[in-house]
């Protein structure tokens, strides 16, 4: 069963056999999840804001807070300062 080297080369084969068939899966999800954009987007959704809205669910909630945190820090500093949601409802409600 071993070879030259101390190599099985048998479960070495079936390793790499593994690994092959997984990508194969991993294309083949790939696609699948491609096909699922290209879909909301014929209806009309904005598939850019989607593919941030997926990454920011697969963050924990002291992560995302933290990361716009910084965002919202950048922007202040570059002039680009959002207006806070409080600000907006302040304007409204002062305008009505």
């Amino acid at each position: 069963m071993s070879q030259p080297g101390g190599v099985a080369a048998d479960q070495l084969r079936a390793f790499v056999e593994r690994i092959e068939k997984l990508e194969e899966e991993k294309q083949t999800i790939a696609d699948d999840i491609k096909d699922v954009y290209a879909e909301a987007k014929a209806n009309g959704y904005d598939t850019k804001i989607m593919r941030q809205v997926v990454r920011l669910r697969k963050q924990d909630s002291a992560e995302r807070q933290e990361q716009e945190a910084l965002l919202d820090l950048y922007m202040h500093a570059l002039g680009m300062a959002r207006p806070a949601i409080e600000d907006d409802q302040a304007e409204t409600s002062s305008a009505a």
